[in-house]
């Protein structure tokens, strides 16, 4: 194929390639290999279509084919890309380090390296690539970003925010970088400096933007409440992100209602009925009101009421003891229907809403030694995602399912009131339990939530709450096996 015919194929082809019409530009591709079957630069960019087409076995075929005429950095990354994809992480490891052992180190290659050992979570590895890679580019956030991230992973939360400053150093509107700082400093229980980080938040974002669309002419930006005094205004705040958060910062209404002539609150639909039971202080809105009956002054997303009402630190942890009650009928119409025994009654969940973090959910099967317990009666209290693992565990166990009575929290609170123990993973049932005082274990993974913060010997948030947190390999089974262990010892509650 002459040069001229050669260009013109491969011009064609790159540009199909760029709009994402692969299968279109690899009829471009095959003919110049055809033509010329030693043409590397296009054998790699066929293992890069066939990568895009998910045609694994293929994109290695001609990726490796490429690299066996040319040895080409760009070649090395294809390949690894195409075993990473498969979840092949050694096999993508070692294509970087042989790269690196014929071409010499650079930035991308010590990159990628890294970024392959905090997926294999080889941390100390990864420290050390990304390290590497600032070596070749000292200003890279990309480097710093992902560094503060396995410090955070670590626990080594000091090292973390250093990361992250220098992420800002470089740029100082990162909104994302503020955002994960906010959350560094917030496990090393500095909320005076992490709140006004964590107002770039994203939930809080969407929180505002939603409202805005839903009252245009009550929420706006030249509304939002600062802190200044609304002694004779009414405030509108509304929820922003899970069930946890709202519960967790609903201990906060008493004084937000101090602050305001009236308070109206937005809560998820689920929790109206028993934020309404608790805080008579505060009007907890149903669905959707008109605009037209809507009379606010100023507007607040919910989790940032902490931060306006100026809590500093310590403050932040008021009533650790319990805020929150259950309707006594309810609680009554659970005991007779469910509790009439004189077991000890434990209620479990395994799983909440997946779609912020899946390394929450525990496996049922971990439950195991918790089912072989004496004179003890098990109840489910999972619910949504993940209610049908119920089947199985009844398939071998005498579990009771009180999800299906859930039909908003106030249900679940009046069912805990008949609890001796909840033992749950990182879930709103977690908050709900350390609200209402009762004793709860949070089974937590290695890497925890920032609100669990650095010491997991104690619960700063519920004086109920005891931490359990998973080691770096150990499994849920191990995990909970440590809890029935203590329970039996009475080192949770006595027996």
């Amino acid at each position: 194929m002459n040069t001229l015919l050669r260009k013109e194929y491969y011009d064609k082809a790159y540009m199909l390639h760029e709009n994402g019409c692969i299968e279109e530009a690899m009829n471009y591709y095959d003919k110049i290999i055809a033509e010329n079957p030693e043409d590397s630069e296009v054998l790699n960019l066929m293992g890069v279509g066939y990568y895009m087409l998910s045609q694994y076995d293929k994109a290695e075929y001609y990726t490796q084919k490429a690299i066996s005429i040319d040895s080409n950095r760009y070649y090395y990354d294809t390949l690894s890309k195409i075993y990473s994809k498969q979840n092949r992480l050694d096999e993508a490891l070692m294509v970087l380090l042989t790269q690196q052992e014929l071409l010499g180190e650079d930035f991308e290659s010590c990159f990628n390296i890294a970024y392959l050992h905090k997926q294999m979570k080889n941390y100390d590895k990864a420290i050390e690539y990304y390290k590497k890679a600032l070596g070749f580019i000292p200003n890279s956030k990309k480097s710093y970003f992902n560094l503060a991230n396995i410090y955070l992973l670590l626990n080594d939360c000091e090292s973390a925010k250093k990361c992250y400053e220098e992420c800002l150093k470089i740029d100082s509107e990162d909104r994302e970088v503020k955002y994960f700082l906010s959350l560094c400093y917030f496990r090393l229980k500095d909320y005076e400096h992490g709140f006004p980080y964590f107002e770039n938040r994203l939930c809080r974002e969407t929180a505002y933007v939603t409202n805005n669309h839903t009252y245009p002419n009550l929420v706006r930006c030249d509304n939002f409440w600062k802190g200044e005094d609304i002694s004779d205004k009414t405030l509108y705040t509304y929820f922003e992100a899970g069930f946890g958060d709202m519960l967790m910062f609903s201990r906060y209404i008493p004084m937000l209602a101090k602050r305001c002539k009236k308070l109206i609150i937005k809560p998820q639909v689920e929790l109206t009925q028993l934020l309404r039971d608790n805080f008579p202080q505060a009007e907890i809105m149903d669905y959707f009101v008109p605009e037209s009956d809507l009379n606010i002054d100023v507007h607040i997303p919910f989790l940032s009421v902490p931060y306006v009402l100026g809590l500093k630190n310590d403050e932040v942890f008021t009533s650790r003891e319990g805020y929150l009650k259950a309707d006594e009928q309810k609680v009554k119409d659970f005991k007779y229907q469910y509790f009439y025994n004189k077991n000890l009654k434990i209620a479990i969940k395994w799983q909440g809403n997946t779609y912020y973090e899946t390394d929450r959910v525990i496996n049922v099967d971990a439950f195991d030694d918790l089912f072989k317990l004496e004179n003890t009666s098990i109840y489910s209290a999972q619910t949504f995602e993940g209610a049908e693992e119920f089947a199985k565990l009844s398939q071998k166990y005498n579990i009771t399912d009180l999800s299906k009575s859930f039909k908003d929290f106030s249900y679940t609170a009046a069912a805990l009131k008949n609890i001796n123990l909840v033992i749950c993973n990182d879930t709103s049932l977690a908050h709900l339990a350390g609200a209402m005082h009762i004793p709860c274990v949070i089974l937590l993974p290695y890497n925890t939530n920032w609100r669990w913060h650095t010491d997991f010997t104690r619960c700063d948030w519920y004086e109920s709450v005891k931490l359990y947190r998973a080691d770096k390999d150990e499994s849920w089974n191990s995990l909970v096996q440590r809890v029935t262990e203590d329970l039996k010892n009475g080192k949770i509650i006595s027996l």
